[in-house]
């Protein structure tokens, strides 16, 4: 499933916050083992799968000159998380050896009538495959949590079991469907095999217990949540906020840039109660000088979730 184990702590040796984020999306665990749906790297059948080292030459490559990066970026409209890790996918598949990359949310509609889009399109040694990329950060019940339903979304607008049943009930079986299979006949494609990459967090209550979601990968990337009024910081912590479009790779906050301990006490005085939930991490000092993140949290108001909607 993971073809990159080796690979695990290059993104934290990357410079460029859009070149860390780029490996950190190739090179992260999935969320799920046993999602219920087919999962399959979107790299598995590349040059870059059996011979890992290519794939981190590029990458430092890159971080050495990432204008290639930033300009394909730049051409992006959106500012959601999600649309910006698609095409972070993009970049990546677009520059894979073995590997053509046939289409990109690619529009599916009926009588001018838009059913929905298939995120990637690719032919690899295996075949022609539609890929469905999500990025999602979910936080535990304080109790309980094999129930995929019960994890939330920060905004308390998405449940991770909605998530799951949206993928299996409608965005992997789009690409069999006949509107789907007249638009794929347009790029000579008969055949294709549907799976997902889902990426992302898995928050932790703290305090309390929660268990991992049903299906969860034992390696799954994880992070803890807590309430204003049980928030806590040991003596000389390096705590700051991280803003959205930052939350995918461990942070690296230069020098000059990390947050005294009286900003952080400041900007914590003068958050609303009930602003919505922050992303915080703590950082710790490298030989270099700069600041790595060593953990993250989820700050939330003490009335969270506002509105748990099914």
């Amino acid at each position: 499933m993971m073809p990159f184990t080796l690979l695990h702590d290059l993104p934290r040796q990357l410079r460029h916050p859009a070149v860390r984020d780029l490996a950190w999306a190739l090179l992260s665990p999935p969320m799920l083992s046993a999602p219920p749906c087919p999962q399959r790297h979107p790299l598995a059948g590349s040059l870059w799968a059996q011979q890992p080292q290519r794939l981190e030459q590029w990458l430092r490559a890159l971080d050495d000159d990432d204008r290639p990066l930033r300009e394909w970026l730049a051409q992006l409209g959106s500012r959601r998380l999600g649309h910006y890790y698609e095409r972070l996918w993009q970049f990546a598949l677009a520059h894979a050896p073995g590997i053509e990359l046939l289409a990109a949310n690619l529009a599916i509609r009926d009588a001018g009538r838009t059913l929905g889009e298939l995120d990637v399109v690719l032919r690899d040694r295996d075949g022609v495959h539609h890929l469905e990329l999500a990025i999602k950060l979910y936080l535990g019940p304080e109790s309980g949590g094999l129930d995929p339903y019960t994890w939330l979304g920060p905004g308390c607008h998405d449940r991770l079991g909605i998530k799951l049943a949206h993928l299996a009930g409608h965005q992997l079986p789009m690409s069999k469907g006949p509107h789907s299979r007249e638009v794929l006949a347009t790029l000579e494609i008969e055949q294709v095999q549907a799976h997902v990459w889902l990426g992302g967090y898995l928050f932790y209550p703290w305090p309390g217990h929660a268990e991992a979601p049903a299906g969860a990968n034992p390696q799954h990337l994880r992070g803890r949540w807590v309430r204003r009024r049980d928030w806590d910081m040991a003596e000389g912590e390096r705590w700051q906020p991280l803003q959205r479009h930052a939350w995918l790779a461990p942070a690296r906050v230069e020098a000059g840039e990390c947050w005294a301990l009286e900003q952080f006490a400041a900007w914590l005085h003068v958050l609303e109660r009930q602003a919505p939930a922050q992303l915080l991490v703590r950082l710790e000092q490298e030989a270099d000088g700069a600041w790595q993140e060593v953990e993250r949290v989820f700050l939330v108001a003490d009335g969270w979730p506002f509105s748990a909607e099914a």
